[in-house]
């Protein structure tokens, strides 16, 4: 068994605590059977990771994800701009 080192937020580090000290346990306890439980089946593994792609996406996703947005801000102000002319053009007619 590899033994490493995760960072917790405090305030889920504290709730996890306090949740191990009811069970009379340690955190590292906790931690370890809540991934053993998260990971116990195929399809809460499944889940565990869309929700992992989604909250964060792979680099090349990412990477995806980022330009595709640009792209669509882009669009959305040549369509804006198209508009003002348009309305500058009907202001003068």
């Amino acid at each position: 068994m590899v033994n490493s080192t995760v960072s917790l937020p405090e305030k889920w580090e504290q709730v996890l605590k306090r949740l191990a000290d009811d069970h009379q346990t340690d955190l590292n306890g906790v931690v370890s059977e809540l991934c053993s439980w998260t990971f116990s089946n195929s399809e809460s593994k499944k889940q565990f990771e869309a929700w992992l792609d989604d909250a964060f996406p792979p680099k090349g996703e990412a990477e995806d994800k980022a330009r595709s947005a640009n792209e669509n801000v882009s669009e959305d102000e040549e369509e804006q701009e198209e508009e003002s002319e348009e309305e500058s053009h009907e202001h003068r007619d």
